[in-house]
């Protein structure tokens, strides 16, 4: 039954064969081994990028995570976003007793095995989660993760039927499964942009034997992109922000500076009145939000510093400088990173996890100071008029 699982493809003067695999399945890290050393081909290519490749080479690299640097980095969506993916794997794995991703390892091992090159055929994770954050709104980006973190019901139990189904999907999508039907624009990012670009690289492997294992979902698109020319370098970087997407940026902050020096101009009285308004607002709706997240009391005074500046500022954000000011108090230890599959799945264990709880809090003052905004705006509004 396990050929049903390979694809034997001709281009040009290439033999190719593709593997369909599901990323927590046993059986098909040993299909893998027995397709590489039953064929022995001139190259492996197999779905990783060069960050997941190094990270399952060096697993204990995780555990010296610098959240400091991930905050000034402005990599704190990507972070969240693998911890979920990640903490999802690692659930379905343990229920299945069996190793997360054994099929890429065992690919890489079977390559240098027969002596094959080995190819890292996938897209950068960060260019596919941030050519997706790109063409999400503010609450759509809320909604997906809210969607992603309910959608992994830790009681819920993996069947024989649902490893089937597994072997058909891509683990992004799995996650994804329940969501992706409200944000239609995803799929194409997460699975047709992929198969372009995996279907490239499996074509230009060295050698005229390839092996390519793969995830599920992907080989349909890949077996028919394989014929395709593509212009891979438009799906290879993240695009920058359109002109009005950076102008309308500064619209907010822009005009609530214009109603507040009017006010001003009018009469001292109301404008110290009107900076006041946006000062209350935005620095306490984001010190109770970090404060409901369990922050340290100068992270909640971090916060309501922060809030009536950065919302001023499309460039800062309110939660990245509480942030810093929570990690700096509290560094995660190596427990908190090792723990985080399992204290994902509950609200104890996200408040009791230092790693979690600092990026809960990230969230929480950006999402207070953000509200924060809107309501001091529209108080200002209504003063005025």
């Amino acid at each position: 039954m396990t050929e049903q699982y390979i694809t034997r493809l001709k281009y040009e003067d290439k033999e190719i064969i593709l593997i369909a695999t599901a990323h927590v399945s046993k059986e098909s890290a040993e299909l893998v081994k027995r397709v590489i050393l039953e064929e022995r081909p001139d190259s492996v290519c197999i779905e990783l990028d060069k960050d997941r490749y190094q990270s399952m080479e060096n697993p204990e690299a995780w555990e010296k995570t610098d959240l400091v640097k991930v905050i000034k980095e402005k990599k704190v969506g990507y972070l969240i976003a693998n911890l979920i993916l990640g903490s999802y794997q690692k659930k379905i794995a343990k229920k299945l007793n069996v190793t997360v991703g054994g099929e890429m390892k065992q690919g890489i091992e079977s390559a240098r095995e027969v002596g094959a090159a080995l190819v890292l055929a996938d897209r950068s994770i960060q260019t596919t989660f941030l050519r997706i954050w790109r063409k999400l709104s503010f609450w759509e980006k809320m909604k997906l993760f809210a969607g992603l973190l309910f959608s992994m019901d830790d009681d819920t139990d993996i069947t024989e039927e649902d490893l089937q189904n597994l072997l058909q999907q891509d683990m992004l999508e799995a996650v994804a499964a329940e969501v992706r039907s409200e944000f239609p624009q995803i799929g194409e990012i997460l699975i047709g942009e992929r198969d372009q670009f995996l279907a490239a690289k499996i074509r230009n492997a060295p050698g005229k034997k390839v092996v390519a294992v793969l995830g599920g979902a992907h080989v349909p698109g890949v077996k028919e992109e394989i014929y395709k020319t593509r212009d891979i370098e438009s799906i290879s970087t993240v695009p920058p922000a359109g002109k009005f997407s950076k102008l309308a940026g500064w619209i907010i902050p822009a005009a609530i500076l214009i109603l507040i020096a009017y006010a001003f101009l009018a009469d001292v009285q109301t404008g110290l009145q009107q900076l006041s308004t946006w000062v209350l607002w935005t620095g306490s709706l984001a010190a109770i939000f970090t404060a409901l997240s369990w922050g340290h009391p100068l992270s909640i005074l971090t916060s309501f510093v922060a809030a009536p500046f950065t919302t001023l500022n499309p460039v800062l954000a309110c939660g990245w400088i509480t942030g810093l000011v929570e990690a700096t108090i509290k560094k995660p230890t190596v427990q908190d990173v090792q723990n985080v599959s399992q204290d994902i799945y509950s609200v104890k264990g996200v408040y009791q996890n230092r790693l979690l709880r600092t990026l809960l809090i990230i969230v929480m003052a950006n999402l207070g100071a953000s509200l924060g905004t809107f309501i001091a705006g529209a108080d200002i509004i209504k003063q005025l008029f």
